[in-house]
């Protein structure tokens, strides 16, 4: 038995499942988890030795790669100044402060401590503001674990919710209608049919759940103008897509401004963190400022912001980052597609600048329908093939891959090496 193999045998004596988030458990995969020891760079190496080209990454938060050192500076003189204090820090402002400069549109930040916290926070300041209850999410969109976000599509086009987990009550996702990812159509019968009772739409300017789905032409427009147009809120979940896309963001990117953001990942430089900001007037109603309260003894803690803020600060410094790491994806993606396709392999190779998803189905990818016709047994195929050669990806189909700054131009020529040689040798 392998020590990876061990730990998990050990950790499901005290940790449900054995770990501390499901997909964490491999289960997708059908092996034990890795269990990783340390990262540097673009690498990893796991309890038994082994080191691997991480595409992982944290799931997104390092975009710099792993252990920094600006970052692992900032953490350790930040550490060594007080863990936590419950009291305000300059930090904490200066974080706010570099979102609100870099981010158009966002005037008020308030922190947090994840991405879940964020969002159930940025709904319940929509439905603060607007008076009004019923939020409209994409399916195939994740915003968190919070009880309202995890519920799936009714029976027909403009029904509520219902729940998606256990200990979710009915009533809860009867306030969230979920709709199609990119269907601007069902979005309309949605807002005709609950005409003046949505408070807010939610979504992911790029879907990074289901894999990654990119927003159709005219999709994020058409949410800006029916949002406008019924007095209801638009919410960008940017905590996949926030600085990752560019340093202006996902709405920077796309040229579309919500009403409302909700950060993580990269804002906390691979530390625990989260935050949500929006136009000062739909800010206001948070407390002390109104009557929307959320609160957090965490909140802003000095050691994660000193690591976001040497994390954006290098972003800020060095534009030609956004540069390479699109010309890595780009040639990531188009590697993979021609090796599929010359193996006659059915596959969709999708992504946006250092995102990128291999759907086994065939493609285009638009929707959650679309993405769940993949061969999920492929992609465990397709997994264990690349493991064994060293390269660690998502141990799921549904999930993105993150390229680094830190990988190099020889980093992802060997991880389309171990893809065609796979291919080739019939292991998919």
């Amino acid at each position: 038995m392998s020590r990876c193999e061990e730990l998990f045998a050990e950790a499901r004596r005290y940790i449900p499942g054995g770990v501390n988030s499901p997909v964490r458990a491999f289960r997708s995969v059908g092996c034990a988890p890795v269990f990783a020891t340390r990262g540097e760079g673009a690498y990893i190496w796991d309890a038994d030795g082994r080191k691997y080209a991480d595409y992982i990454g944290s799931w997104g938060p390092l975009i710099l790669g792993h252990a920094y050192a600006p970052v692992t500076e900032a953490v350790c003189a930040a550490a060594r100044g007080g863990a936590s204090f419950g009291l305000p820090t300059e930090r904490e402002v200066e974080m706010a402060r570099l979102i609100a400069e870099l981010v158009e549109g966002v005037e008020l930040v308030r922190m947090v401590s994840s991405g879940t916290e964020a969002v159930l926070s940025a709904l319940r300041v929509a439905r603060g503001f607007t008076g009004r209850e019923l939020i409209v999410k994409f399916e195939g969109c994740y915003h968190g674990h919070s009880d309202g976000m995890l519920v799936k599509a009714g029976s027909g086009l403009a029904t509520a919710g219902r729940p998606d987990s256990a200990g979710v009550t009915a009533k809860t996702a009867a306030e969230t209608i979920s709709c199609r990812y990119n269907d601007v159509g069902e979005m309309k019968e949605i807002f005709a049919a609950h005409k003046g009772e949505i408070a807010a739409v939610i979504v992911e300017p790029v879907g990074a759940n289901m894999g990654v789905v990119p927003p159709a032409p005219g999709f994020l427009e058409s949410l800006r103008e029916l949002t406008t147009a019924q007095g209801a809120l638009l919410i960008f979940d940017e905590v996949i897509t926030g600085f990752r896309l560019s340093l202006n963001c996902a709405s920077g990117y796309f040229g579309v401004t919500p009403d409302l953001w909700t950060f993580g990942k990269i804002i906390g430089g691979g530390l625990p963190v989260g935050a949500y900001g929006g136009r000062r007037d739909v800010m206001s109603v948070v407390a002390p400022l109104g009557p929307v309260y959320q609160a957090g003894t965490l909140s802003g803690n000095p050691v994660a912001m000193a690591a976001g803020l040497a994390a954006l600060k290098t972003l800020r410094g060095a534009p030609h980052i956004y540069k390479e790491l699109a010309a890595k994806g780009e040639r990531l993606r188009r590697g993979l597609a021609e090796i599929f396709k010359k193996c006659d392999i059915p596959a969709c190779v999708q992504g946006i600048e250092s995102l990128a998803t291999i759907f086994f189905t065939e493609g285009p990818v638009r929707s959650y329908d679309d993405a769940k016709k993949s061969d999920t047994a492929r992609y465990a195929r397709y997994w264990k093939s690349m493991e064994k050669r060293g390269v660690l990806l998502a141990p799921s189909q549904f999930e993105a891959l993150f390229i680094s700054a830190a990988h190099s131009g020889e980093d992802i020529e060997y991880f389309l090496s171990c893809a065609e040689e796979a291919a080739r040798g019939g292991e998919l």
